[in-house]
Parts: structure tokens; C-alpha cells; sequence
């Protein structure tokens, strides 16, 4: 039921060690784990030695300020491009949003990493680190963008998770680096942060990932820890019959729970069905409080795994693929980097 970090850019023994853990169902992996591609295919090989193909591989590929892999990979803009786009021209911007997703996810999935967790349909209202990672302020536009844009990736092989629910983009605060409190009413979020990720269940969505935001108006527990919000509100009120992740449990937003045990654990008993532990020095932690726990179902495991898988080759010869690297190329990504 853990998705943990690794430390560099090829496994060491200590890791192998965790990742042969039952408690842990797959590893995901950021900048500190890229050098080239000739380098991540070992990495990826290593690790698909060590657990073959239900484990699953993950990373954060947004685009825009959100990109793992740069060198060797298309630079993707970031989604609020693609909403300006929308503003001028509809249909434009819809078509943008499945182009920007396949070109994404085929690139990732050419590389044999199962997700990337996209797209964000979170609200673009001031948010610090959400910012130009969202389409859109109006809820009805990034519900029709993140339409187009699960509609993308499941086009090319991979599952789409919608992020952050209920609504990151509403709240000022960063909660990589502080808590976040959103005092508004659950009727307030129903009108406007819940609509984007109703359209993206609708399109097809596999997984959806929990907000380290607290809505005191409705639960007085951050939302990856309230049964309110997973339970009631996700799986009673929306329906919801896919994988629910957690957000990764170093977040400063997340320690309201105790310590790493403890933020798992309340994580799973909340109704999480995987929880992200993104730092390498708090997975055996991680582990050791899930020990003798049941499992993340290998049902669900499964519909998390990548299905078509182009090499790169294929990618390079194929006149799609050049068209919508093209395409994205018109909307220039900026040159950030989030760690």
C-alpha cells in the first residue's frame, strides 16, 4: 500500500531490501533519479527485476514547472497555456489538452513508468505552488480541458489521476511547506473545485490524489484523512470506484497526523487505498507501521498499470508524434524546475 522514493539514480543494496517489501506496491521518481535516458531504462530494468510488472513505476511529468525528466524528453508548457488557449479559441484549446497528454504520457510510458500523476484540475485562484500548474480559474473550463486531457492519456496507454481533490487551487498556501485551511462550506466546493473532477471521472479517470488541505467546515481533519471526504463525500456522494492516493506524507501540511507511521496509517484508515512516500530516509518507517496490514487489492493495482508502450524509436519515426511536439512548441514551457 506504499509508493516510495529512492534515493539517486541507481538502486543501492539498502533499497533493494525495501522494495522487495510486501507493504510496498511501487516506487515513484524524480529529478534526483534522472540523468539520461540510456540511465533511467537501467533504473527502470533494475527495478523490474526486482518486482517484474505489477509494481508500479510513477512520477510527477506535468510539464510547465512540474517536469522530472527534461534532457532528452519534450519540454511541455504548462497547463495554464493551455487555458489562455482555450480563451481564444475553444476547440483549440480542447484539442491542445489531448495532444499535450499523449505526447506526455506516450514519452513517459516509452520509458516503462506505468503513471505520471496528471493532470491537475485544480482551480488557478492564487494558489503559491498550484499556480500556472492549473488550467483555469472557472471550474467549467478546467472541467472540459481536464476532460480532453484524461480522454489524452488514456489514449496513449496511461491512467489518469485528477489532483488535488476536493481543491487545492482555492487556498493561498503551500502545503509542501505549511498547513492549508480552506473555510469555505462543502456547497461552495460542490459549485466550483468538485466540477472539474466530476468531468474527470466522467472521461474515465483511474485515480484520484488527496489534498493535504483542511476544510474545517466539513471535517476538522486535513482531506487525505477525513473518512468524510474519502468515504462520504468521494466514494458515497461522487461515486467513485477507482485508486484514491495520498499526497506524499513529508509534506509540512501533513504532519497534523504525528509522526510518518502515524500519517500513513491515518492515511489508510481514512480510505487512501496507496500513500506517496516520496522521502527515502522516512520509507522504513513507512513500512514498519503497515506490517501485518492488508494489502492495496491487486485489482486496483492493476488498473493503475501502463498498457500501449512505444519505444523510442517508434516515437521518433511517428508523423503524430512530430505534429503534437509541434503543436506544444507554440505555447514555449518556461525554463523552472520544482525539486
Amino acid at each position: 500500500m506504499l509508493i516510495v522514493g529512492i534515493e539517486g539514480k541507481q538502486l543501492a543494496a539498502h533499497e533493494r531490501a525495501r522494495l522487495l517489501a510486501p507493504e510496498v506496491s511501487g516506487a515513484i521518481l524524480f529529478t534526483r533519479n534522472y540523468e539520461s535516458r540510456g540511465q533511467l531504462a537501467r533504473l527502470v530494468a533494475s527495478i523490474r527485476e526486482l518486482r517484474g510488472d505489477n509494481f508500479v513505476l510513477s512520477v510527477d511529468h506535468e510539464g510547465g514547472p512540474v517536469q522530472r525528466f527534461r534532457e532528452g524528453f519534450t519540454r511541455l508548457p504548462p497547463l495554464a497555456r493551455i487555458g489562455a488557449l482555450y480563451r481564444r479559441d475553444r476547440a483549440a484549446g480542447i484539442a491542445m489538452a489531448e495532444q499535450h497528454a499523449i505526447v506526455m504520457a506516450s514519452e513517459v510510458r516509452a520509458c516503462d513508468i506505468d503513471i505520471s500523476f496528471a493532470p491537475v484540475v485544480d482551480l488557478a485562484r492564487g494558489n503559491r505552488v498550484i499556480a500556472e500548474r492549473a488550467f483555469d480559474p472557472d471550474p467549467q473550463i478546467v472541467a472540459e480541458l481536464a476532460a480532453g486531457y484524461v480522454r489524452g492519456m488514456r489514449l496513449a496507454g496511461m491512467a489518469a489521476t485528477v489532483k488535488h481533490y476536493p481543491g487545492h487551487g482555492s487556498v493561498p498556501e503551500d502545503t509542501h511547506l505549511e498547513a492549508a485551511i480552506d473555510p469555505r462550506p462543502l456547497s461552495a466546493i460542490r459549485e466550483s473545485d468538485l466540477v472539474p473532477f466530476v468531468e474527470g471521472f466522467a472521461a474515465g479517470a483511474e485515480a484520484v490524489m488527496v489534498a493535504h488541505v483542511t476544510y474545517p467546515a466539513v471535517d476538522a481533519l486535513a482531506a487525505g484523512y477525513s473518512k468524510i471526504w474519502i468515504n462520504g463525500v468521494l466514494r458515497g456522494e461522487m461515486g467513485y470506484r477507482g485508486v484514491v492516493f495520498s499526497d506524499d506524507v513529508g509534506m509540512a501540511a501533513a504532519e497534523s497526523a504525528g509522526g510518518i507511521g502515524e500519517r500513513v496509517i491515518a492515511h489508510l484508515d481514512a480510505g487512501c487505498d496507496l500513500v506517496l512516500v516520496c522521502h527515502p530516509s522516512m520509507v522504513d518507517a513507512a513500512i514498519e507501521s503497515v506490517r501485518c496490514r492488508a494489502p492495496c487489492a491487486q485489482e486496483k493495482i492493476a488498473t493503475l498499470r501502463g498498457t500501449v508502450a512505444p519505444d523510442w524509436d517508434s516515437l521518433s519515426t511517428d508523423p503524430q508524434h512530430a505534429r503534437y511536439v509541434a503543436a506544444l512548441a507554440t505555447l514555449a514551457a518556461p525554463e523552472t524546475v520544482r525539486a
